[in-house]
């Protein structure tokens, strides 16, 4: 059942700088964080006054090979700064040896004295073959959890942005390209939670942050979509080298049915997130998202289909 949520609106610079304080600093180098936080701080990190609206601050945890080690260690490391684990719904509480991986609760722990946000740890997948959800027993000072691996999310791991924090953030390309290809058809999943009041697919909360990225890649001029398929293609070839052409032709399905004419109910729930989430502080409106997926289209996901076939 859905239940509502309230998302607090966060200055990107700030949480990013609360994250890092807590994280261990043996650890600092293998946390990236993904998701609003990190784009909000690569676009508008040095002004203050533009937030983002924010539950979650998604970490993965990286690379593969060391996440279990660096997952307990940053989980205990956070416990002991008196983080508490979310309580709310099913997976309030950790399991023991005897509950089943899928049946363990993520890692999500709210900041000392606040639970309007809370971290929530992630990892990406062994291989390029791995491509869908991997449930991973996590053993801490608390409990078992569950350290889920989602197969796009290795290209979050391509190329982080450093941070005078000690942690990276994934780059917003990488994160528009994960959530495309994790979405090649409009799906009828709705979110665990409302997003601002509303119950929303999924699919169209994703691609409606590929467009929030696009949106703000366009208004820094210097940060174009334009150069978003060189950075695409290398992600694609470093993450996915035997089938990264097969997964470029595919990139753009789920976006094509969001901009098309029958599908406007979808793209009107993907202009709500972006209202409600990364845009919070400067909202388009829909015929600009609809014009800047167009772009996105043309500038972007055209030419990389096209280099797929050479």
């Amino acid at each position: 059942m859905n239940t509502p949520t309230s998302d607090k609106i966060v200055s990107p610079g700030a949480v990013l700088k609360q994250v890092a304080d807590a994280v261990p600093g043996d650890f600092h180098k293998n946390i990236i964080i993904v998701g609003s936080l990190a784009a909000g701080y690569y676009f508008f990190g040095d002004k203050p006054e533009l937030q983002v609206r924010t539950k979650d601050v998604d970490c993965l945890i990286s690379p593969r090979i060391q996440a279990i080690h660096a997952g307990k260690a940053v989980t205990d490391g956070l416990f002991a700064r008196k983080w508490q684990l979310r309580s709310e719904g099913q997976w309030g509480k950790p399991g023991d040896d005897s509950t089943p991986p899928n049946e363990l609760p993520v890692v999500r722990l709210h900041p000392p004295g606040s639970t309007e946000w809370f971290i929530e740890l992630l990892t990406g997948p062994e291989s390029e073959s791995d491509l869908g959800r991997e449930d991973i027993r996590l053993v801490t000072s608390q409990g078992h959890f569950n350290l889920c691996s989602f197969g796009f999310l290795s290209l979050a791991e391509f190329e982080p942005v450093a941070t005078p924090f000690g942690i990276a953030i994934a780059l917003p390309e990488t994160m528009a390209l994960a959530n495309l290809l994790h979405h090649p058809t409009i799906g009828k999943q709705t979110m665990s939670s409302l997003i601002g009041g509303r119950s929303i697919k999924r699919s169209n909360k994703d691609l409606g942050r590929v467009l929030a990225l696009a949106y703000l890649a366009e208004v820094r001029k210097e940060d174009s979509v334009q150069k978003w398929p060189a950075v695409w293609t290398a992600a694609l070839q470093s993450r996915f080298p035997t089938t990264w052409r097969k997964l470029a032709s595919q990139v753009g399905g789920g976006l094509r049915q969001l901009l098309s004419r029958k599908h406007m109910p979808d793209l009107e729930e993907a202009g709500h997130t972006c209202a409600n989430g990364l845009l919070v502080s400067q909202p388009p409106t829909l015929a600009l998202l609809r014009a800047t997926g167009l772009r996105l289209l043309q500038d972007a996901i055209e030419p990389l289909e096209k280099l797929s076939i050479q």
